[in-house]
């Protein structure tokens, strides 16, 4: 009785740790979407939000990224894009410089190091990004109403203090998130922007279906492409290439070995959605910019860029493509080492059949990686942009996008794949203690 009364009571403990972590997420959450209604001092909201409306395309979706934050202007209209650009930077320095290379291979106080560097560029992308958003908006208004009240230095100054800080506390709580919640952190407060504004554009939807903008063989069509492209994207995620492993262990005396088969589990799309939301970072500012200055200065080249980069021009979609399966390979090249991988399968004794351990092993490996990033590479193009040419075609909001889509099932997965690991160590520790209990 005693024994079973101490594992039930490990078992809540656990238990227990695992609810305060989704309460913690929970409530960044809550967090986050309340700083997404707190706005910058200077800024007429009415006119903010009229000219996002009339602007459209690339900032419709960094309006949807960032919860509806560009829209109102707030100190978090910047989002996690610088944090997500600096990342960028300098995990791409830290393939070619020698030094932060060597920062890469010295575990966790590298990481910390490199961590650093990413959040002092942090600071520099959204003071500049900041700065030029600011010096655009004064130059704005639509329908006769300017969009900043008292444009002058104090405008750009509080803007440019305030969307700063409003990206480091996202990258901050973003951190928080992934060290005290669940999952990743930057993911959580991209897909919670991404599903605040669902509700209102299911809403938009119906309403353009029922005022006749969109027939009912569209509107069906468009349920049935949302659900197709999250039941592929389901697959996908869950989809693997599985390299058989020999093991050889001995069971008895000197010369008595126990051959033991496993397998190495490599995933099709072993990026994730980082490709998407990187190739979505890099094209949002030039976009955005070129965009708000196309109004003040009515120049025939910033109106051809304006057009060239809205989602579902041919020019747009070839760079998001590009940029998609660039970062597809560039990822998982960082976050998989074949070689490394070869080097943990031969000092464990195992061996791929056919294949000789060491070098061998990992140019093989590295073979069967570079072919299944490629087959995931171009499922992350298929999925964000098929979607998106019928959304375009259609006119429905780009909540029902590709891109949306990807990055709300795949957060979802690892969201439960994570609180589902939580629960198997919680039994398993549970179990080992119970055992230890009886031993005792």
């Amino acid at each position: 009785m005693a024994a079973a009364k101490g594992t039930s009571v490990g078992s809540l403990g656990k238990l227990t740790e695992l609810r305060q972590r989704i309460f913690f997420v929970i409530g960044a959450l809550i967090v986050f979407r309340l700083g997404s209604f707190i706005p910058v001092p200077g800024v007429n909201p009415d006119a903010m939000a009229n000219l996002i409306g009339q602007s459209g395309g690339i900032l419709d979706m960094f309006n949807m990224f960032s919860g509806g934050s560009l829209g109102r202007f707030s100190v978090f209209a910047l989002g996690v894009v610088p944090y997500i650009s600096a990342s960028i930077v300098v995990q791409m320095m830290g393939s070619v410089i020698p030094s932060l290379q060597a920062l890469r291979k010295e575990g966790q106080s590298g990481q910390r190091t490199l961590t650093m560097y990413t959040r002092i560029g942090t600071v520099g992308l959204s003071a500049f990004q900041a700065f030029g958003i600011a010096v655009a908006l004064m130059k704005q208004s639509t329908s006769g109403m300017p969009v900043v009240y008292t444009p002058g230095f104090g405008f750009v100054l509080s803007s440019v203090v305030g969307l700063t800080a409003g990206s480091m506390f996202l990258m901050w709580l973003g951190e928080q998130m992934t060290e005290r919640g669940i999952g990743n952190g930057i993911s959580l407060l991209i897909f919670a922007g991404i599903v605040a504004g669902l509700p209102s554009a299911v809403a938009h939807t119906l309403s353009m279906s029922s005022n006749g903008e969109l027939s009912t063989i569209k509107m069906i069509m468009v349920v049935a492409l949302v659900l197709a492209v999250t039941a592929f994207v389901v697959f996908m995620e869950r989809a693997q290439r599985r390299i058989t492993v020999n093991y050889a262990r001995r069971s008895g005396g000197q010369r008595s070995y126990m051959n033991q088969t496993s397998h190495l589990p490599l995933k099709i799309n072993m990026s994730g959605v980082i490709p998407p939301i990187f190739a979505n970072s890099i094209l949002m500012f030039p976009a955005m910019a070129a965009t708000w200055g196309n109004a003040s200065h009515q120049s025939r080249w910033l109106q051809d860029i304006v057009q060239a980069l809205t989602p579902g021009e041919p020019l747009y979609d070839v760079i998001y493509a590009v940029l998609v399966i660039t970062f597809a390979f560039f990822y998982t090249a960082i976050v998989f080492n074949s070689q490394e991988t070869a080097d943990n399968l031969k000092r464990s004794g195992a061996l791929i059949p056919g294949i000789r351990p060491g070098r061998s092993t990992g140019e093989y490996i590295d073979s069967v990686m570079t072919r299944l990033t490629g087959v995931g590479a171009l499922y992350l193009v298929l999925v964000c942009l098929v979607p998106t040419f019928m959304q375009n075609a259609w006119h429905v909001p780009f909540y029902f996008g590709g891109t949306s889509l990807l990055i709300v099932v795949v957060v979802v997965m690892d969201f439960t794949a994570q609180v589902q690991a939580h629960l198997v160590s919680h039994q398993y520790e549970g179990l080992l203690k119970k055992a230890n209990l009886r031993r005792g």
